[in-house]
């Protein structure tokens, strides 16, 4: 038993390691201004277009 929980305990720590890894990559792209390769919710959404109010 006790050694199946240090088995989930180092699963846990190198996903957590890869994980890191990977949001640290994704900000040095973001910074060198290379296009962002994340999946899922957009990075980020374009602004409203401002009304004129002359």
């Amino acid at each position: 038993m006790e050694a199946q929980a240090a088995l989930r305990r180092e699963r846990a720590a190198e996903k957590l390691r890869e994980n890191l890894s990977r949001r640290k990559q994704q900000v040095r792209a973001r910074r060198s201004g290379q296009a962002d390769e994340t999946q899922g919710l957009p990075a980020a959404k374009k602004p409203a277009a401002k009304m004129d109010e002359s």
